[in-house]
């Protein structure tokens, strides 16, 4: 029998603010890696394509700047804002393709027997909207799967707003091969299983038309319950790959398509270190590969000893993101003292990290935060000789916060998922307000300089 062919998508991002750090829909090139390991034939857009030849000659778009470790900016075009951002002083963009581009990209390919489309924040939505449009166009017969983040999250705006025919929520390893067995008849000969998978193939990086980086899971889920994050929502579970698999597969990409640049993409890298980060980093120094890691999710200062800062340094780690959050005592819920951030810093320091490789994320718009906190968290991380980065909070249905949000917040978070966008601050108006926004982020822009 025919092996099934199958269109997976990347959608526009529709925001305020968006740039490529180390950015890669992980989920959907791991599952069209396993669909081409059951025979499958893929097709893969990404409409976030920065490399794409014909973007640099579209008209009134902004161009792509890239930088040395493969991040960078996406291509972006202005738009207008939604109605009710109308007071926001604020451009507001479509990032990636152009429509007339993204259609040529279609007219590329044979009609599919599927289409995948994955998704990403829940305010990002009127991207995967607008691909859901035009391959509706393109091929009205062609039954529509959507997955992905707003679609786990917003499981109920999808199913009534999308006009995809179908939508996954949470893991596709549950539901999508008896879905797709579904719709093209033929039975998947492997799917692969919710814990570790020895069996699982490496993520369909190649199937992008150039590789700047790649994302690397050494574990999956999270052994924290962060009352402001949806990791447990999106995978309940936690398990880490054996140190030596993840090592072959940084092999792997090293040797076979030449990648300097991987990005972890854990929630818990440093989580069980002596028996999961510490065997990887030392496999990695002993290969002496010239390869560099970045850490763009962020790494639990706890855990971070003068054993793990060294390793770190000597494998050739060169960006350094830890999770602050807060240096409010009030806010810390026994996951990090400032006694142990502080110890993290100097022992990163020690090993010879510069300010400019160690990132704190501070959060700014959290329900009924004042302006003198961020304040004080930013000066606590500038007196460590470390860089501040704001990280705005988004309010995320099923999160231990979300009540709090809900009732704070001068939007309509339960029913609008645009309002979940972190750019507007939606639960700080009570607390903070765009000039002290201004006053903050003039300070952070000082650190950073």
């Amino acid at each position: 029998m025919k092996k099934p062919r199958l269109l997976l998508i990347n959608p526009w991002i529709y925001d305020f603010a968006a740039h490529d750090y180390w950015a890669k829909p992980l989920g959907l090139l791991y599952i069209a890696s396993w669909l081409r390991a059951n025979g499958c034939h893929v097709d893969f857009i990404d409409c976030l394509n920065v490399h794409h030849p014909q973007m640099a000659f579209e008209p009134h778009i902004k161009h792509a700047t890239r930088r040395a470790n493969g991040t960078g900016k996406f291509y972006r075009q202005r738009i207008p804002k939604p109605a009710f951002f109308t007071h926001i002083p604020r451009h507001y963009y479509r990032y990636g393709l152009t429509y007339r581009l993204f259609w040529e990209e279609l007219n590329k390919l044979p009609p599919p027997d599927v289409i995948l489309i994955t998704s990403g924040m829940t305010y990002w939505y009127p991207g995967v909207f607008a691909v859901i449009h035009f391959c509706k166009q393109k091929w009205p017969q062609v039954p529509i799967t959507l997955g992905g983040i707003y679609a786990t999250l917003c499981y109920e705006h999808a199913c009534q707003y999308s006009q995809a025919d179908f939508v996954v929520k949470g893991p596709a390893e549950t539901t999508l091969p008896s879905l797709l067995e579904q719709l093209t008849g033929i039975k998947l000969e492997y799917t692969p299983k919710m814990e570790y998978d020895p069996d699982l193939p490496y993520p369909a990086f190649d199937l992008l038309p150039q590789i700047d980086y790649v994302c690397i899971l050494t574990s999956r889920g999270c052994p924290f319950r962060c009352e402001y994050c949806a990791s447990r929502l999106l995978f309940s579970t936690f398990y880490q790959r054996p140190p030596q698999d993840v090592f072959k597969e940084i092999i792997f990409w090293h040797t076979q398509y030449g990648i300097k640049e991987f990005a972890f993409y854990d929630d818990a890298l440093l989580v069980n270190a002596e028996t999961h980060a510490v065997p990887l980093f030392n496999m990695i120094i002993k290969s002496k590969i010239n390869v560099h890691f970045h850490t763009p999710n962020g790494l639990h200062a706890r855990f971070i000893t003068p054993k793990v800062a060294k390793i770190m340094f000597q494998a050739g780690v060169k960006t350094v993101r830890l999770g602050l959050e807060t240096a409010s005592p009030k806010r810390h819920d026994q996951k990090l003292t400032r006694e142990e951030f502080i110890q993290a810093v100097h022992y990163l320091h020690e090993v010879g990290f510069t300010p400019s490789q160690i990132g704190s994320y501070i959060l700014i718009g959290l329900p009924g935060q004042a302006k003198a906190e961020v304040k004080e968290t930013i000066v606590f991380a500038q007196k460590l000789g470390i860089t501040p980065r704001l990280a705005e909070y988004s309010p995320i249905p099923g999160t231990k916060l979300w009540p709090e949000a809900l009732q704070c917040s001068q939007y309509d978070l339960a029913n609008e998922p645009l309002t979940h966008n972190n750019s507007i601050l939606p639960c700080a108006h009570s607390s903070l307000s765009w000039e002290d926004i201004k006053e903050l982020k003039k300070i952070w822009h000082i650190s950073c300089t």
